[in-house]
């Protein structure tokens, strides 16, 4: 083949992608010297990607199927901008091979590999025949092309339950459901191809054996164009939820020398049955003790940032010289392993309700330098919204050490010091998550997070004494700064008194929880702070993003965010929301009626489950979402009879929008 007509030399490059892969891949492109072109859809006209690149086109609606799929759209943006290459990122187009072609076709340089070698190795079905002919071990399973119902089921009775049911073009577990038995079969595969059809255009589906307590590692492979192919150390992936990731570790501390050679050996076999050309990953799955394969992602992937940690590689570096046409820069006993990095996913979504994707605008974003070890790969900014038509991850936290314990270490301290509001994230599930002591001994499987649920997502603690004072301090440090803006006054400083002394109480609220109480006492000599029997003498240093509160002589640094009459805490016992009572009176207790079924967020009804007039459990399922590309069940908040339906398939709903009317008497 003439990779001439593939791999060249280029200076200007698309990215076909949004978010923090965008931000991610600009930021190499640009330190490479190369001018960068990003794309957006409507709801992105104010994204961070925009803004870091040197032009930006726009695609189109929201609608990825109306922007950023839009091959046509993508192409056109390409010729109007004047670009040579185009790198895809990871999802979207990433793994499509008519989009590849497409590229070529236009006299493009597609960063990653041929339409060919997509098409071989993406298709989970088609790879697991490519890979068993090249001796690579699978799980048992079914690939075939036949996909009416009674081949899946024979198939299924064949490979003996539980069975793991999977779109065939699929990834990030869309379009994956586990069955555990016959009867759950027919349902799943509807309800995982009506989800593969609606996120990559595909619904066919292939079957495996379900490994009980598996744990996912992958291996990182990359080849250029010269016959050289590299694997670059593994990396595990066993914590996930809904069969996504959410931590990322490299290397994998599963496994031995021994083991860790065999399957890199194993992934090298399996990329170059397609001579691969590009960056790519091998993934596996391990019972403890084989490990089989499952696929190959003919691209980056999200949890990269670990692997080029622990080798001081830039695989997106890497990707552009390959699509130069260079060789590889190292040979496979050139590259070296060094220490120890864990990633988190930080995502808008609701951990305590079900992980329900969160939108709106940031109103705060704060996170930790990068430094001693740690890198964000952010794609937001404050200001910046979080829409519901894409993935809702906000960025990446990774950390390096040594060891992995002290990677763990430095993960966690970075959030624990990160605030992120205005929409709601998963930090402190994932600060719970890294302090549990099963992770933390690597005592784990790709079920974990899901027993573990209750004790991940435990309510905050009530506040305490240090927490009560901070609100004041809070309070009181937002006045000074408003008053600091106006006349300069002695009279508009805190604590400053002719003579005499001043008191001012205040009570915050948790939820509908009892009104807590504090008072200040102030005026000539050292402010102090009653609650209860205790008298408390404290003084506030301001600082970015909070203060220290020093009390009684002990001082601990908070971090504090007021938004009229609510506040946001983050002390050394976690982080907290209270509620200021109007000390002014006139507030009311909010009124709480039984649970409506409404649209969480902006969604598709893909699904009606039940029939008005049903008599349901709680619990029962009664419609189903599309929301974020994943789908969301609502189900029955109480026993009751199914009184109304108040939309059909195919409508597009706005949060709140009620949907059923459960009748709690069945009357």
């Amino acid at each position: 083949m003439d990779h001439s007509k593939l791999y060249r030399r280029f200076r200007t490059l698309l990215i076909a992608n949004r978010g923090e892969i965008a931000c991610r891949v600009i930021r190499t492109a640009r330190a490479m010297g190369l001018r960068t072109v990003a794309v957006y859809s409507e709801a992105d006209r104010d994204a961070m990607h925009v803004a870091l690149a040197d032009e930006a086109v726009l695609l189109g609606p929201a609608r990825a199927r109306d922007s950023y799929l839009n091959v046509e759209r993508l192409i056109e943006a390409a010729r109007k901008t004047g670009v040579e290459a185009v790198h895809p990122g990871y999802g979207f187009l990433s793994e499509n091979a008519e989009f590849a072609r497409a590229c070529f076709d236009a006299g493009l340089v597609f960063v990653g590999p041929t339409a060919g070698m997509m098409t071989a190795m993406g298709s989970k079905s088609g790879s697991k025949e490519l890979m068993e002919k090249a001796g690579v071990p699978l799980v048992p399973g079914y690939h075939g092309e036949a996909q009416d119902e009674a081949t899946l089921s024979k198939a299924a009775d064949k490979i003996g339950f539980p069975i793991l049911v999977k779109a065939s073009a699929g990834g990030g577990g869309r379009g994956m459901r586990i069955v555990r038995s016959a009867d759950e079969l027919a349902p799943a595969i509807v309800s995982a191809k009506r989800e593969a059809k609606a996120a990559f255009g595909d619904d066919r589906m292939l079957i495996e054996k379900y490994v009980d307590n598996p744990r996912h590692i992958e291996v990182q492979i990359i080849g250029d164009s010269h016959g050289n192919l590299l694997s670059l150390f593994e990396r595990e992936c066993t914590l996930q939820r809904r069969h996504q990731k959410v931590i990322e570790e490299a290397p994998s501390p599963t496994l031995n020398p021994a083991q860790r050679e065999a399957v890199c050996a194993a992934a090298r076999k399996a990329a170059g049955a397609v001579n691969y050309v590009g960056a790519g990953t091998i993934e596996f799955v391990s019972d403890g003790k084989d490990v089989f394969f499952i696929e190959m992602n003919t691209r980056l992937q999200v949890e990269h940032p670990v692997t080029e940690l622990i080798t001081g590689i830039d695989l997106v570096e890497w990707q552009l010289r390959v699509a130069f046409g260079e060789a590889l820069p190292l040979k496979q006993d050139e590259i070296k392993l060094n220490g120890h990095a864990v990633e988190a996913r930080v995502y808008a979504e609701n951990p305590t309700k079900n992980f329900m994707p969160s939108v709106g605008r940031i109103s705060t974003w704060r996170l930790p330098a990068e430094t001693g070890g740690l890198r964000i790969d952010a794609g937001y900014r404050e200001g910046d919204s979080v829409s519901p038509y894409y993935d809702a991850m906000l960025a990446k936290m990774i950390a390096w050490a040594p060891t992995r314990d002290v990677a763990i270490e430095r993960l966690n301290r970075g959030l624990e010091e990160s605030d992120v509001r205005g929409i709601v994230s998963n930090i402190p599930f994932l600060s719970a998550l890294m302090t549990h002591p099963k992770v933390r001994t690597n005592a784990i499987d790709t079920g974990f997070i899901e027993r573990e649920l209750a004790v991940l997502t435990q309510a905050a603690p009530a506040p305490g004494e240090l927490e009560l004072c901070a609100a004041v301090a809070a309070i009181i440090s937002d006045e000074q700064r408003a008053a600091q803006a106006e006349a300069n006054s002695p009279w508009q400083t805190f604590g400053w008194q002719p003579v005499g002394r001043r008191q001012r109480s205040f009570a915050f609220r948790v939820g509908h929880g009892p009104e807590q109480k504090i008072v200040l006492n102030y005026g000539s000599g050292p402010s102090t702070l009653v609650i209860g029997e205790r008298e408390l003498a404290f003084a506030i240093t301001p600082r970015d993003g909070g203060f220290d509160l020093t009390l009684d002589g002990v001082k601990s640094s908070v971090a504090a965010v007021i938004a009229g009459h609510e506040l946001y805490l983050r002390t050394r016992n976690g982080r907290f929301d209270l509620h200021w009572v109007d000390p002014f009176g006139g507030e009311t207790e909010e009124q709480t009626g039984q649970d409506k079924i409404a649209a969480p967020l902006p969604g598709t009804v893909v699904a009606v489950l039940a029939e008005e007039g049903a008599k349901l459990e709680k619990g029962a399922p009664i419609l189903t979402l599309e929301v974020m590309k994943m789908e969301q069940t609502l189900r029955a908040p109480y026993a009751g009879v199914l009184k109304s339906i108040k939309c059909k398939v195919g409508d597009i709903v706005q949060e709140g929008v009620e949907l059923a009317v459960v009748d709690p008497a069945g009357e």
